[in-house]
């Protein structure tokens, strides 16, 4: 047994069997609450809307028992699942402690880290929230009108919140002639923002790409950037470059020009046919970047960027997903990725190379993982995170992860070529297996 400090693996499991506690009961919202207008935050009316004694039979609550991944170094168990009756759940963001989830109603849901009470919703005129971007107190979202909503949250004990606008505004006018509108024709399927210029990008699937200038809620460029839907969409918040994926199987990469509010296209990789649903931008140091692409092949393809160069070679691929990639989130030097085979992988990228490592296989959901999110938290010997992922089950479940330090790894350069490639290929070709796809597949049957 390997020690990490003065503590085993098995110590800390023990250690989260005992504080697994119940999570807190949660009321549904009153009629009146359905009657809020537009722009109004709803918050439980008396303290008696949450209860903090543990969930009734008829709690929406579950709790699952914690799980050893294959891997030594991950510890992951679900600890609140929650299903609500207000159809899919299209996006989640994460800001200070809260967590905001869009669905097919036109309600914004609030939450409170990590136990998930709720807090209460933003209401819009408008359901279908297809995006949901929060950074400190902006909240943005997309609706089934083709519309963004910034809104302005005040993260504490009162939570408070105000809608400031509705981009495009009414009153704006015509900036480019060539186009008929500044509002998307369209689902605005992907919101980004770079944070150093106050621009926030929209991606729809008519094709085009928008940036709105915060400040004054200008549309300051709108171009067609691919020829089919556009589906995700990223930020490098170190120098502004904007990454962009599509149904049309590519993955392109757009810079401003200095000094203007245009976009150029710098570089298209395509590297499959299939469509490509979500992108991921990993970043560690000493300048090591990677831009993770998910499709619909069940593949996540991924691409280095030279250090001097600044040029994308691909890295390779990460196979285990039997359907397609819907969502990514990069974190550290891990990568989360949710697929229409119901499951959630966890992967690590070990330190210096492009190594990647199935690590665990989050099997709960009963549909499509449609949504991601994460964060950090902090521990002294592992590293602790919050994983919440949404399903077209329509339910919304929250996992803890705990991952335990790298163990040391031979040094590549002391093998001969021949026993890499033999590394490279076993690597690929014996990704960790879902248990539920296990079952099912000795029972001869497919899943649907």
């Amino acid at each position: 047994m390997e020690f990490y400090g003065k503590k085993t693996l098995w110590s800390y499991i023990d250690e989260e069997k005992q504080t697994i506690q119940s999570p807190t009961h949660l009321s549904f919202k009153t009629h009146q609450e359905m009657l809020e207008p537009d722009s109004q935050f709803s918050r439980p009316s008396s303290p008696s809307m949450i209860s903090l004694v543990p969930p009734s039979p008829e709690s929406p609550w579950t709790l699952s028992p914690l799980h050893i991944s294959p891997s030594p170094s991950l510890l992951y168990h679900c600890i609140a699942s929650l299903h609500r009756h207000e159809g899919n759940i299209f996006s989640i963001g994460i800001s200070r402690g809260i967590i905001f989830t869009g669905s097919e109603s036109s309600r914004i849901r609030v939450w409170r880290q990590p136990e998930c009470i709720e807090r209460g919703y933003l209401k819009a005129s408008s359901g279908e929230v297809r995006a949901i971007l929060a950074y400190a107190n902006m909240l943005f979202t997309t609706h089934r009108d083709y519309k963004i909503r910034m809104w302005n949250v005040s993260v504490s004990e009162n939570f408070r919140s105000k809608k400031i606008t509705t981009l495009p505004r009414r009153s704006s006018f015509l900036l480019f002639p060539r186009n008929n509108s500044q509002q998307h024709k369209d689902c605005i399927s992907c919101l980004a923002y770079y944070h150093a210029e106050g621009l926030l990008y929209t991606g729809s699937w008519d094709k085009t790409v928008k940036a709105w200038r915060v400040s004054d809620k200008k549309c300051v460029d709108s171009f067609v950037a691919h020829e089919d839907n556009v589906n995700a969409i990223v930020v490098n918040q170190e120098d502004g470059c904007v990454f962009t994926c599509s149904s049309d199987g590519s993955v392109k990469i757009w810079r401003r020009i200095y000094g203007d509010s245009s976009h150029n296209l710098t570089m298209t990789l395509k590297f499959q046919h299939s469509p490509v649903n979500a992108l991921a931008l990993s970043s560690s140091p000493p300048n090591a970047f990677f831009l993770y692409s998910g499709s619909s092949d069940g593949f996540i393809n991924f691409w280095e960027k030279e250090k001097m160069s600044g040029r994308f070679n691909h890295g390779g691929f990460l196979q285990g997903h039997r359907f397609a990639i819907l969502c990514l989130v990069a974190i550290e030097n891990l990568v989360f990725s949710g697929s229409e085979d119901t499951t959630i992988r966890v992967w690590r990228r070990e330190e210096g190379n492009c190594f990647h490592a199935c690590l665990a296989v989050l099997d709960g959901h009963r549909g499509p993982v449609r949504c991601l999110a994460a964060c950090l938290e902090m521990q002294k010997v592992v590293m602790g995170f919050l994983v919440y992922s949404a399903s077209l089950d329509q339910t919304f479940k929250v996992w803890r992860i705990k991952v335990f330090p790298e163990e040391k790894k031979m040094n590549l350069e002391d093998t001969e070529k021949g026993d890499q490639k033999k590394q490279i290929l076993e690597y690929e070709m014996s990704p960790v297996l879902s248990p539920t796809w296990v079952e099912k597949k000795l029972q001869g049957n497919n899943l649907q």
